[in-house]
């Protein structure tokens, strides 16, 4: 393995507190989330970046909160711990949790009756594989083993979703409904909806599935259109109805990025228009109000991407 040259590393020093049982496990998982190795049994320690060191100032504050002791420390090196070592170390950390997402893959879909929340479950998986990836500094090579098996089930779904042939008539004149505050996935979903299955479509906003068969329910736990393989909520409408549309694919190629963040088209072109509908959620939009200002996004957008 190749190691990088001048690795500065940040040592976090601390002292959790004797009491407050609460807290101490509260900031155990913090610094499990950080992706922090510990080198010693007060001492743990991540790769100087700005996000990284962010994180550890963060810690460092949270323990003293708490009535514990901390110091954060920048070092050029560690003695006694090369970088080629900290990273395997690293690295070894981030395979353990690899291996332990790829049996839970192959647990959940190697069943001979395959799980009613299969979907869930799996959208569960690839949002604990994007989380490892974040912390995944150094490029452990079990990503890839992880990775691939995430492909070949996604594209299992994702052909068994494409050859079942829906009646979009029977969806005309129906009620959607959906999670609330609308984000990119499921505002873009209801413009598709509007713009090429019902024109006259109406949305309501729900904290889960209503038993109802005029409801169809969309980006929502147990939905009837949701995520599949590696599509959003948007790529699943657009393969189910058969959408035929080259802007419709585009839109939905920008959609999937700036909804699941894996840079897989890279393409950051709603990036914007997602930060813009939380920032309307935050101001306190109601959310048929956050929606309406949606949909005029995605026409406006619609109509550049056919004049190009």
């Amino acid at each position: 393995m190749a190691v990088k040259k001048n690795i500065d590393w940040l040592l976090l020093l601390l002292r959790l507190p004797a009491t407050h049982s609460t807290e101490r496990v509260a900031i155990w998982r913090k610094l499990k989330k950080s992706g922090a190795i510990q080198i010693q049994t007060s001492t743990y320690v991540l790769p100087d970046e700005p996000a990284r060191y962010e994180t550890f100032q963060w810690l460092t504050q949270h323990i003293r909160d708490a009535g514990g002791d901390a110091t954060l420390v920048r070092a050029r090196e560690i003695e006694g711990l090369s970088d080629q070592k900290l990273i395997e170390q690293f690295n070894a950390s981030r395979a353990k949790e690899y291996a332990v997402l790829r049996d839970t893959i192959r647990a959940v879909t190697g069943r001979s009756k395959p799980s009613r929340n299969l979907d869930v479950r799996l959208e569960r998986i690839r949002r604990q594989f994007r989380e490892i990836k974040q912390t995944d500094f150094f490029n452990c090579a079990k990503a890839h083993d992880v990775e691939m098996l995430l492909r070949k089930v996604g594209k299992i779904e994702s052909d068994t979703a494409a050859s079942v042939k829906i009646n979009a008539r029977s969806y005309r004149g129906r009620t959607w409904a959906t999670r609330p505050r609308p984000e990119i996935d499921r505002v873009g979903s209801a413009w598709l909806i509007r713009k090429f299955i019902d024109p006259k479509a109406k949305f309501i906003f729900v904290p889960k599935v209503r038993a109802d068969r005029r409801v169809v329910s969309f980006d929502i736990l147990d939905g009837e259109f949701s995520h599949r393989g590696d599509d959003c909520t948007f790529e699943t409408l657009t393969k189910s109805f058969r959408v035929q549309d080259k802007a419709v694919h585009k839109i939905g190629e920008m959609i999937h990025d700036a909804d699941l963040d894996d840079n897989k088209f890279e393409r950051s072109e709603c990036i914007g228009i997602d930060r813009v509908l939380k920032g309307w959620g935050r101001e306190g939009l109601s959310d048929q109000e956050i929606l309406r200002r949606g949909l005029q996004c995605f026409d406006a957008l619609y109509a550049f991407l056919q004049r190009k």
